[in-house]
């Protein structure tokens, strides 16, 4: 089953503002790969993610933050970053920021 992309504007900003482009574009190609079977990519994320799955790319050092609605077969990025624990950069404490002000649409 295929589902529809949908970066949030802001995603879509994370993403353009990765300066080297080949990384980009294999962030792109992975987010684009969630269109097939995203139910079984993925992590589920906890806590104050709860609801939210995180996917790789490029090893362990970026993420993709997003949520899968099964209903409207729409799976909606919501945040791409670098992992970096306990750094205000870090790409989960953007996505609780973003979650908690509604920008997840």
């Amino acid at each position: 089953m295929t589902h529809t992309m949908k970066l949030t504007p802001m995603a879509q900003v994370m993403l353009h503002d990765i300066r080297d482009r080949r990384i980009m574009e294999k962030i792109r190609d992975r987010i684009d790969g969630l269109a097939h079977e995203s139910e079984k990519q993925g992590k589920a994320l906890v806590g104050d993610l709860s609801g939210f799955k995180r996917l790789t790319a490029l090893g362990w050092r970026y993420r993709i933050i997003y949520r899968v609605d099964r209903k409207k077969l729409l799976v909606n990025v919501v945040g791409v970053g670098i992992r970096k624990e306990g750094h205000k950069s870090d790409i989960y404490h953007l996505a609780k920021k973003l979650i908690g002000l509604g920008m997840t649409l």
